[in-house]
């Protein structure tokens, strides 16, 4: 009897995922191609390898006997070709997080695992795209922005932080008492792109203003930092994104009276599992000890 390593690699997604239709996900097949190949799988073993029910499918107790020989198999395999390659045998974790997210999310984790026993592959993208590559394995941990609860995968809120209206700290209205946004409305404006509340903040700025002056948008958020540090603006944008500018007095927040109280909401986003998972705990581990930091800076402000 001869098996393909792949199908070997399915057998694993499978029982991880509970689902045919969410290892099928992860490859770009059908859900029927999957099922055909585990059938294969049963009919050269000679046993049941799943329970197949409507809300997806449970690992045999034959199957789950015959996973511990085909992971041990697997890893070796893997071992294998990375002597061949020259590279460490070490387990790979993906992380990823929007871009607006990477210069506070990436640094810390790195340096937190910089001795750990695994290597570490950062992606940035969309919130939602992040979740979807989360939910199919490809990502062992996601950070993400306000994202609704998502079967199959567990959400931990990191921390919430305020959207304010900062500006240099030698900035006119920096010395001024409390403020309203018409006062703000014929300065030099640019909101850093935090999400879909930036449109609402343009439309009220724009209420206010008596000339037609342009309203910029701005990403990440070292560019909002730049504009208000070096050209005088003032940008709207997350506390959390501006602790170092905030803690230097490079940049002050301007005390806004009718600025609507939009928060960024940082999550971390994983699949919990039925197995336990070293590599996943540490990465959990380490984000758990960023949040911690992260919501003691923003308390102190």
């Amino acid at each position: 009897m001869s098996l393909l390593i792949s199908d070997l690699e399915l057998l694993c997604d499978v029982a991880e995922r509970g689902s045919f239709s969410q290892a099928a996900a992860a490859r770009g097949w059908s859900q029927p191609q999957v099922s055909q190949r585990i059938a294969q799988l049963e009919a050269s073993l000679g046993t049941q390898l799943f329970q197949r029910h409507r809300r997806g499918a449970v690992a045999t107790a034959a199957c789950l006997g015959y996973l511990d020989s085909v992971k041990r198999a697997l890893a070796e395999l893997d071992n294998g070709r990375r002597l061949i390659q020259g590279a460490p045998a070490l387990p790979e974790a993906r992380v990823g997080c929007p871009p607006s997210l990477a210069s506070l999310v990436f640094a810390p984790l790195l340096a937190a695992l910089a001795e750990a026993p695994l290597e570490l592959f950062c992606h940035t993208d969309h919130s939602p795209e992040l979740m979807e590559r989360v939910l199919s394995g490809r990502l062992k941990l996601a950070f993400v922005l306000n994202r609704p609860t998502i079967n199959g995968i567990q959400l931990e809120v990191l921390a919430d932080s305020p959207i304010l209206a900062l500006a240099a700290a030698d900035h006119p209205l920096a010395q001024v008492g409390p403020l309203c946004l018409a006062d703000l409305a014929d300065a030099r404006v640019s909101p850093q792109w935090w999400g879909p509340d930036v449109e609402e903040l343009i439309r009220l700025l724009r209420q206010h203003r008596r000339a037609p002056l342009p309203l910029h948008t701005n990403q990440p958020a070292t560019t909002a930092c730049d504009l208000a540090r070096k050209h005088g603006f003032i940008v709207f944008m997350p506390r959390i994104a501006a602790l170092d500018e905030l803690d230097r007095g490079e940049l002050v927040a301007l005390p806004i009276s009718d600025l609507p109280d939009w928060r960024w909401e940082i999550m971390m986003a994983y699949r919990a599992g039925k197995r336990p998972d070293p590599t996943r705990e540490l990465l959990l581990a380490s984000a758990r000890e960023i949040g911690a930091v992260w919501r003691s800076r923003l308390s102190a402000h």
